[in-house]
């Protein structure tokens, strides 16, 4: 697992955290909390102004290690995985400062939950979002998916397991802009440092006020969905789900 933090040249005030955990960045329960770490590092230092949350590899995320699950004969990786899905989540939310998710290739389950609660959303045109959980033997993230996408479209993407490309999430004005994969950090940058020339303290205030008006207490409300994760669990038919996963019918 590998969660790194840098400085571009030229970008003032910015900092940038890049997710690196092949093959496909779906990442263990240490891994959700490294990245959570590492968000609320970036964004408490004085001078930083805007966080870029980044990936490395084939996609942004893949959401949950579904192998370390299957290894844990009870439910200590499971109730791990709720709790720092739920704490990476939180961080990028409560982050002081502005946090732009620049994403490619797939963004699954918990990327879904990264992206749905940064402040804005710059995507390759490969993107596709989607939250496969009902395909996996869990549930949530549908508090983020709301976020993205109207009521009755995110119903229909959860139950059908389905993905919304970067294409449809700019017409539903969710995402800023979209631009071919070569582009992606120069425009996410050139996004981080517009923002990151307004004067910080207002910045942080203004995160502060918007977070404050939210219609929905995203963090309680993913608490919620991931009871039902649980539930499903401990009745069996996450397992039975989750056995299925990545083999042939």
């Amino acid at each position: 697992m590998s969660v790194s933090t840098t400085s571009p040249a030229g970008a003032d005030g910015v900092r940038v955290v890049t997710v690196d955990h092949p093959p496909v960045n779906a990442l263990p329960v240490s891994g959700w909390y490294e990245l959570a770490d590492a968000v609320r590092s970036a964004g408490r230092e004085p001078g930083t102004r805007c966080v870029v949350l980044a990936a490395a590899g084939r996609g942004f995320n893949a959401g949950v290690d579904i192998k370390e699950l299957r290894r844990d004969p009870g439910h200590d990786a499971l109730i791990g995985a709720n709790r720092g899905c739920a704490e990476a989540f939180s961080a990028v939310y409560a982050c002081e400062v502005p946090v732009i998710a620049a994403v490619h290739g797939f963004c699954l389950g918990g990327g879904v939950g990264l992206v749905g609660n940064a402040d804005a959303i710059v995507a390759s045109e490969d993107a596709a979002f989607g939250l496969p959980e009902l395909d996996r033997g869990a549930l949530g993230a549908a508090t983020h998916l709301a976020r993205l996408v109207p009521q009755h479209l995110m119903r229909t993407l959860y139950y059908t397991s389905r993905t919304v490309t970067a294409a449809e999430l700019l017409s539903h004005g969710s995402v800023w802009r979209v631009v071919p994969a070569p582009e992606l950090m120069g425009a996410a940058l050139e996004l981080a440092n517009e923002i990151a020339a307004k004067d910080g303290h207002l910045l942080r205030l203004a995160k502060a006020a918007l977070n404050g008006i939210d219609p929905v207490d995203v963090r309680r409300s993913y608490r919620f969905e991931q009871g039902f994760t649980f539930e499903a669990n401990l009745a069996g038919t996450a397992a039975r789900v989750r056995d299925t996963f990545g083999k042939e019918a």
